[in-house]
């Protein structure tokens, strides 16, 4: 037996032929019987068998191994493209006619790929996802700044570009919304800021109420962009306008009051520029007043103290304030022509003054309440008013020129002289108006007394009687024009008789009726001395009315301005006749 795995050099290269061989010189040696070499050799044959089955399995197994990795390489190849989004990849070899290893080996390589692809791509929708996770919870409120998000779980069932482009896509619009929120959290900011600036109000604190996060030592990225902060934060802004506007009109109401008693009481420029960080707001809007500090809380109670220290000073000085507002009651009477009693207005404000019941507040009021409606029926009239003096400037250009008609020197080359002509050439245009506009006076005049339901008095005379007044003067002028024309026609028609006569031209005598008329006397008589209704209107333009203080009116003519004096003398003079 120990031979029997040898190699005899003499026998040559071991076979089974020669193992045989060798065996049977060892039977036969041993002298083994052909039964025993027979259940021998089937022994050996049925070993043999053994091992060749055991090999053949072997063989099998290890196919059966090398199909089920192909197969799995081949399922996850699709599953990898499919997940992928891919319905095939380039330079995947297409060979199934090969053996099962070359296959495999052919597939192996572009697998190995596509998994390193999907790894990459399964990172990156980490990461997409991770970041919408991120903003999503940042809007919703539910992840504190500076607080990280656990990687999330992504299903591997669909990695496809697609589903990356929207995921991508859902980034991209939340970023967007985070950066629309987080600029709409700045400006928000930035109002609070400038808010507690005017107001006053320590902005650190007041900002950090809302979230801590919009302190200004915290970065922009870091800061709070949910709902609830930006909720919060307008509501901050709205109720600090409201604070804004609620404080303006205060400020604004004590500036007019400083204003009205400054002005009451004379107050001196030096004083009033103390408190002009008060006054210079007093006619601003909510956005103009942005001056740090214009409508803090110590300042308005600066402003109301000073207030209440000249409604102090202000009960002591009554007298003067009451007659200051008279004066100015009665110059808006005065530029409206309205007659007043002054005399019994003064009286009434003294005896109120002195009485046991007085109260300063009531009285101004009432003054107050006068000058209002002395405004009101001032502005009725101003139409009116205005009509009245074009018709008096009419009036008054009417009497120069007819000074300038009987100028035997208007025409010669003196200095200035090319200025009156211009002026007459406008004073004739505008005389010829005078008609038009009287009508127009009185029309208006009309109107206004029946909307009112009464009288239009000019310094006390009726506004109507003088029109009419006027129009019976001006058709008498007009009458005395056309006798002066026709007067003139026959004296030249005698002188050209005389002339053919005598022979020559008789020295013109100037008729008795061309001579300007007398005036009315500053008392209103005429030049005889006795009381004349009627006024010419060809006085000369230096009459001149004269006003309540005593100054002299240039801008009147002197016909309907004597006129008016005229009524008036004449309506005292029937006042005390009538009177026991």
């Amino acid at each position: 037996m120990g031979v029997a795995g040898h190699n005899d050099p003499l026998i040559g290269e071991t076979t089974c032929g020669s193992l045989l061989q060798q065996l049977q010189l060892i039977w036969d040696e041993v002298g083994e019987t052909d039964d025993d070499r027979d259940n021998m050799l089937l022994q050996l044959e049925q070993e043999c068998l053994d091992v060749y089955r055991r090999k053949v399995d072997q063989a099998s197994n290890s196919r059966a191994l090398l199909l089920q990795q192909l197969a799995n390489a081949k399922s996850e190849l699709s599953r990898v493209l499919c997940a992928l989004g891919e319905l095939s990849v380039s330079g995947i070899p297409d060979k199934t006619n090969g053996t099962i290893k070359e296959q495999l080996a052919a597939i192996s390589p572009f697998l190995e790929k596509l998994c390193r692809e999907k790894d990459k791509r399964v990172r990156e929708f980490a990461d997409v996802q991770l970041q919408i996770q991120t903003i999503r919870g940042e809007i919703a409120g539910s992840l504190q700044v500076g607080e990280h998000m656990e990687t999330p779980r992504v299903n591997e069932g669909d990695l496809s570009t697609k589903k990356l482009n929207e995921f991508l896509y859902e980034l991209q619009v939340l970023q967007k919304e985070k950066s629309n929120r987080l600029h709409k959290i700045l400006d928000l900011v930035s109002s609070v800021h400038d808010l507690c600036s005017v107001l006053g109000m320590d902005f650190l604190s007041t900002v950090t109420e809302v979230h801590p996060s919009l302190n200004d030592s915290v970065g922009a990225e870091s800061k709070s962009i949910s709902d609830a902060t930006l909720s919060k934060l307008s509501k901050m802004v709205i109720e600090l306008k409201e604070e804004k506007l609620k404080r303006l009109e205060k400020i604004q109401a004590l500036a007019s009051q400083l204003t009205d008693l400054w002005n009451l009481m004379d107050t001196s420029v030096e004083e009033r520029h103390l408190f002009h960080h008060v006054t210079c707001n007093m006619s601003s809007i909510l956005d103009e007043v942005t001056v740090p500090g214009a409508l803090d809380l110590d300042l308005i109670k600066q402003a109301e103290l000073e207030v209440e220290r000249l409604d102090q000073l202000k009960a002591s000085r009554m007298k003067d304030i009451a007659f200051k507002r008279q004066t100015e009651l009665e110059d808006i009477y005065a530029q409206a022509h309205i007659a007043i009693d002054t005399s019994a207005a003064r009286d009434r404000i003294l005896t109120v003054i002195d009485s046991s019941m007085f109260e300063p507040s009531e009285l101004l009021a009432d003054m107050e309440n006068q000058i209002l409606k002395a405004k009101e029926e001032a502005l009725s009239r101003k139409d009116i008013l205005e009509k009245v003096d074009r018709w008096m400037s009419a009036c008054e250009e009417e009497s120069w020129l007819e000074d300038y008609s009987r100028d035997d020197n208007r025409y010669s080359a003196t200095r200035g002289a090319h200025l009156n002509l211009k002026r007459a050439e406008k004073a004739r245009v505008l005389v010829s108006k005078i008609p038009a506009i009287v009508d127009t006076l009185m029309t208006k005049t009309r109107a206004w007394e029946q909307e009112h339901g009464t009288p239009f008095n000019y310094d006390g005379v009726h506004l109507l009687a003088m029109l009419d007044e006027y129009k019976i003067l001006r058709q008498e002028k007009e009458e005395e024009k056309r006798r002066m024309r026709d007067q003139k026609k026959i004296n030249d028609q005698l002188a050209a008789e005389q002339e053919k006569l005598f022979g020559s031209k008789p020295s013109p005598v100037r008729p008795q009726s061309s001579r300007k008329m007398p005036g009315p006397r500053a008392n209103g008589g005429a030049a005889n001395g006795t009381p004349n209704r009627r006024l010419s209107v060809h006085q000369n333009g230096g009459g001149r009315s004269v006003s309540r203080d005593g100054r002299r009116d240039s801008g009147r003519p002197a016909a309907p301005v004597n006129y008016v004096a005229i009524c008036k003398e004449e309506f005292s003079n029937n006042t005390v006749a009538s009177s026991p």
